[in-house]
């Protein structure tokens, strides 16, 4: 396997595994707490990887870690679950894949990164198989929903914008990172999910358990992963990843929910995993490929993290 195989493949877990989180969301969390559910997920995780690497920021990465944390944490994850609740998973997986298209926009607004027909083609028809995976005749559209969906998409847009065009700072590993990024969206969350939630609910042990595998393996390791994949794979390769965690959600739906996928279904994750594969293939290489060492070295390119929802219960 390739180098760059290696890496693809690291960081195609990183969605696979977020197309369980809505499975994950609906039967083992308490319902209609969408701003404690982000707040579970994202502050322990942060608080964890702080307490692993034990390296906090210095100087402007105070508050460039606190920027990015609010993008690509602090209001994702909030709208994200919000999105979520009102919305029938497939039409918020819809309405979140157009996240690619938000970042080739903002890429080409601040980065000057002018987009290829070759990639807004395959980033159009993933959206539209992941249209065919998801999207059920006659599903309701609720106007809250649908703005906090695409909401979500653009603040982990510009997240991502940002974070490709920063980097890193010198001696600071992806890991700490990404640990800074989720204390800082965890405390962007705690006071307006205690202001607008109130008091925590009760929990169960089927809640920890949800809660558990949410902020570990769900969000530490997968974020970990995805962030290092910003930083060796270009642009397109990591967007096109996203349509990974519908594909995967529908299978969670099909395994453990005994959901059907028909031929419709089928023909549709066909398309968006063929688009996946196609988006790694022979894609417009950046101008730098080596791992970020200084915010003057990383104006490159940039990806998302495409985190949809699948068929809901």
């Amino acid at each position: 396997m390739s180098r760059k195989a290696a890496v693809v493949a690291l960081t195609a877990l990183a969605p696979i595994s977020w197309g369980s989180t809505y499975f994950v969301t609906t039967e083992f969390l308490p319902p209609d707490r969408p701003l404690f559910t982000g707040l579970m997920r994202a502050l322990p995780a942060g608080l964890l990887l702080l307490a692993v690497t034990r390296k906090l920021p210095r100087g402007a990465w105070w508050w460039k870690a606190a920027v990015l944390g609010a993008l690509n944490i602090g209001a994702f994850f909030p709208l994200l679950f919000l999105a979520a609740y009102r919305l029938p998973g497939g039409v918020a997986a819809v309405v979140g894949s157009v996240g690619p298209l938000f970042v080739v926009g903002l890429a080409a607004l601040l980065l000057g990164d002018r987009p290829t027909a070759r990639t807004l083609l395959t980033a159009v028809a993933a959206a539209f198989g992941v249209s065919l995976v998801v999207l059920k005749a006659g599903a309701a559209l609720d106007l809250v929903g649908v703005l906090a969906g695409l909401l979500s998409a653009l603040s982990m847009s510009a997240g991502t914008v940002l974070t490709k065009r920063w980097g890193r700072p010198e001696g600071a590993g992806a890991l700490a990172l990404t640990g800074w990024q989720l204390t800082a969206g965890g405390l962007v969350i705690l006071p307006i999910a205690a202001l607008v939630e109130g008091a925590p609910p009760a929990l169960d042990s089927t809640n920890l358990l949800g809660y558990a595998y949410l902020a570990l393996g769900n969000t530490a390791i997968s974020y970990f992963l995805w962030f290092r994949g910003i930083e060796r794979l270009s642009a397109s390769s990591v967007t096109l990843l996203g349509p990974l965690s519908p594909i995967t959600a529908a299978v969670v739906g099909w395994v453990a929910l005994g959901q059907a996928l028909g031929p419709v279904q089928l023909a549709g994750m066909a398309i968006a995993f063929g688009a996946t594969l196609f988006g790694q293939l022979n894609p417009r290489t950046p101008k730098n490929t080596e791992p970020f060492s200084s915010p003057e070295r990383n104006d490159r390119k940039l990806s998302m993290d495409l985190e949809v929802s699948p068929v809901r219960r």
